[in-house]
């Protein structure tokens, strides 16, 4: 009678065949003599029997996973490789037997602080390993290290690190009986799961490094995250009856989604495996669209870029050879094979399955109309405290948004007057700088307002500038100029071009006298990340494209500017505290809980102007829209969810985790009181941005939106005539506006063009001139 099981298995999203390596059979042969050298077999369990034994170690076919991940290396580099996953599989099975089921939490940590010892970056010595795990390791790494650069050694060893450590945060919720939000979840199984420290073997085994000058790049990263998700994702779907059913353990996707969605184990299943198909459809995108443009920006030569390609190819390997391994393994619910390969398979079927998914992705219509939003109630437990120099601020930082050239059109200087005075006084960045920083200083909560003035200025300048042409070169270009405007030995910048440059030196000059080389390093590096942001945003947006999910998340977190009022509070504390404490698991974690909770109280709150008004793809509330193929209220509702989910495992974190950091670092007195410093910082920070958005700011009122719609159709001049004066009139208006009412807000200055009215709405495209015959094929060709 066939074995009833808790869902059928979702038809999977293959676009790579997989193929088999020739040399299988001498890599299971090699695997069962190394196993049993390293005292694997026959290993006693905690309780009784052995962890595995010969016939356990058939049953999974580790040669056989390896053979299908990958393909094309040679006999002895095969064996290698199927030894690391001998051991890394031994390891998981060993520390479930040891700690999890004994939910031993001291002696898993004990256990886990000798790991990194037995892979030393010189090949220096090692302790005498104690266990099969470290005796493994030991002759594991004699045998890769030495053929592998030390920009290598050190990633893998990070991201074995990762993968022993973070069983710890497994261990934690199997013992507290908790479920991960989403979020948290997706993050989390990267770390654990292990597939960014089998991105490090696919290196070993195509005899291609990564270029170490762009391994830690958007692109590369992106490359090597996608697939770790896709990996756990498909892992998760055919472990969830072993795992879940059997062991008991809450670390698997269907089970989160089941629990934070109220759904069906079979839905859950299907919503993780949309999901993972949206993670292989991110690499593809990433690949085809993103790691050209970098070649070409940071000059890569040929040696560099087929190193990346096969990199690329190898990691598509794996991909594929991985669901063939686990439809095969004893391991896993895998008898529906037959079902599931049923679906559309084999040469010409592929475009089937894309249909369903990747194109969907480019589909949804931009500027709908959908009307305010009702907000939900978000969970906010923490205390505001207002700046009493609040009003003072108000003022100067208007004053110093009109120098800079945000609130006034200056024909020599373009890009001006993307807003007005009356506008930004309602915008009221100090209210927000005033919560963010209730203790600081009249001058700090001044350099506060303008950083946040600043900000949302290039978020509203970037689409402006280079949005609607899909200008994404001009974009490039302006990123160059923003990166000159800080030089990290406070010397001079080049002219300023624009007020977005104007703005940013003058910033710069103000926040970096503060600080040493190396915290003007430190500090620059955030401005950087929230300007990568944007220009991701610009690459989404110019392909129609709604973004993956998990994407979305982590590039919010940077485009938002999380990271640039995080780090002014870190290095506000100071070197009191240790540079290895502001890494701590524990602390980036509650960083990255408050940023996601303030990202997706933004998306809702500014759903209504960014998707009816500017036509805006990227919003957390569209994400979950179209992903779960919900209505607006339900998207909000879900995306209220989480951002309250973040709140609160910020909190369960800050009594949990936090106490043990300075245990840990060994604070002392002095550290401690930095420490619980920022952590507020980070409370205040939540705090000030839900004042700001639900009851401060009026940039997301529908009576501001209106007043903006009715300036002209399709025009990109956000400072024009007729909205200047319909805003307050010549009262608002500077004795120095010239400019037409079509100018646009671009880098270049205005031409001609620029004068002449703006077609209707209705009227005819330009005729599109008909291409040379032989200038086309040459471009052919």
């Amino acid at each position: 009678m066939a074995k009833i099981h808790p869902f059928e298995l979702p038809v999977f999203y293959l676009p790579h065949p997989a193929r088999l390596n020739p040399h299988v059979e001498g890599a299971r042969a090699h695997a069962r003599v190394w196993a049993k050298a390293m005292g694997m077999l026959d290993a006693p369990a905690e309780g009784g029997g052995v962890i595995w034994d010969e016939a356990e170690l058939d049953r999974h076919d580790y040669g056989l996973l390896c053979a299908y991940t990958h393909p094309d290396c040679d006999a002895p580099a095969l064996d290698l490789v199927t030894d690391w996953y001998v051991w890394v599989f031994f390891f998981d099975d060993h520390f479930l037997d040891a700690f999890k089921r004994t939910r031993d939490m001291r002696g898993a940590k004990a256990y886990l602080d000798r790991i990194p010892l037995f892979m030393p970056l010189d090949l220096g010595e090692t302790p005498e390993p104690e266990n099969p795990v470290e005796l493994g390791l030991v002759d594991l790494w004699q045998r890769t290290a030495p053929s592998m650069s030390m920009g290598w050694r050190r990633r893998f060893l990070t991201s074995t690190v990762n993968l022993l450590f973070e069983s710890l945060w497994e261990l934690t919720n199997i013992t507290t009986d908790r479920v991960a939000n989403p979020i948290e979840y997706i993050e989390m199984r990267r770390k654990v799961g292990g597939a960014p420290w089998s991105a490090g073997i696919i290196e070993y085994a195509v005899g291609a490094e990564v270029p170490d000058a762009v391994a830690h790049e958007r692109p590369l990263k992106v490359l090597r995250d996608t697939f770790s998700d896709a990996v756990h994702l498909r892992n998760d779907l055919f472990s969830y009856e072993r795992e879940v059913t059997d062991e008991g353990e809450n670390a698997n996707a269907v089970l989160v989604f089941e629990r934070f969605l109220g759904m069906e184990t079979q839905a859950a299943a299907h919503l993780v495996n949309d999901i993972l198909t949206s993670r292989l459809h991110q690499f593809e995108n990433t690949a085809l669209t993103e790691l050209p443009v970098l070649a070409a920006d940071r000059g890569l030569g040929p040696a560099e870029q087929t190193a990346i390609a096969l990199y690329a190819k190898g990691l598509q390997d794996w991909q594929a050879g991985g669901h063939e391994w686990h439809m095969r393994s004893s391991r896993y619910m895998n008898d529906a094979a037959d079902r599931v390969l049923s679906g559309p398979n084999g040469i010409g079927t592929s475009a089937a399955r894309i249909a369903a998914s990747g194109l969907r992705q480019h589909c949804r219509t931009p500027f709908r109309q959908v009307g305010p939003t009702t907000l939900p109630a978000f969970h906010q437990p923490f205390e505001l405290r207002l700046n009493p120099n609040l009003d003072a601020t108000r003022r100067n930082a208007a004053d110093w948004a009109e120098r800079m050239g945000f609130l006034a059109p200056d024909p020599a200087l373009p890009g001006s007057g993307l807003w007005h005075r009356r506008q930004f006084l309602g915008f009221d960045f100090a209210l927000c700088s005033a919560g963010i920083d209730p203790d600081g200083t009249p001058a700090e909560l001044d350099l506060s307002a303008d950083w946040l003035a600043w900000g949302t200025y290039g978020d509203d300048f970037y689409p402006a500038a280079f949005g609607r042409g899909r200008d994404l070169s001009a974009a490039i270009e302006q990123h160059r100029r923003l990166l000159a405007c800080m030089p990290i030995d406070a010397g001079t910048a080049p002219p300023p071009g624009n007020p977005l440059e104007l703005g940013l030196q003058d910033l710069w000059r103000r926040t970096a006298a503060g600080f040493d080389e190396r915290a003007r390093a430190e500090f620059r590096t955030a401005v950087e990340r929230m300007l990568e942001g944007w220009l991701w945003e610009l690459h989404t947006e110019g392909q129609n494209r709604v973004p993956d999910p998990v994407d979305y998340v982590e590039m919010r977190r940077d485009a938002f500017g999380s990271d640039l009022t995080m780090s002014l509070a870190r290095l506000r504390a100071g070197r009191r505290v240790p540079d290895e404490v502001w890494n701590a698991r524990p602390l980036k974690w509650m960083e990255a809980s408050a940023m996601d909770a303030v990202c997706l109280l933004n998306d809702v709150v500014s759903y209504h102007k960014e998707i009816e008004y500017e036509g805006q793809l990227v919003n957390g509330v569209v994400v979950v829209e179209e992903y779960l193929g919900v209505d607006r209220g339900e998207a909000v509702r879900i995306a209220a969810a989480l951002a309250d989910a973040r709140i609160e495992q910020f909190e369960l974190v800050e009594a949990n985790d936090l106490p043990s950091v300075a245990e840990e670092f060994g604070l002392d007195a002095d550290a401690k009181e930095a420490l619980s410093s920022y952590v507020e910082d980070l409370k205040n920070w939540i705090a000030a941005i839900h004042k700001w958005h639900l009851d401060g700011t009026d940039r997301y009122d529908a009576a501001t939106l209106r007043r903006q719609h009715d300036f002209g159709p399709g025009s990109t001049a956000p400072h024009g005539v007729r909205r200047f004066l319909e805003a307050g009139g010549a009262a608002e208006a500077p004795k120095e506006f010239k400019l037409p009412a079509t100018a646009t807000a671009g880098l270049r200055p205005p031409s001609w063009r620029d004068y002449l009215p703006a077609l209707r709405e209705s009227a005819a495209p330009a005729p599109v001139a008909t291409a040379n015959p032989t200038t086309a094929a040459t471009m052919r060709r």
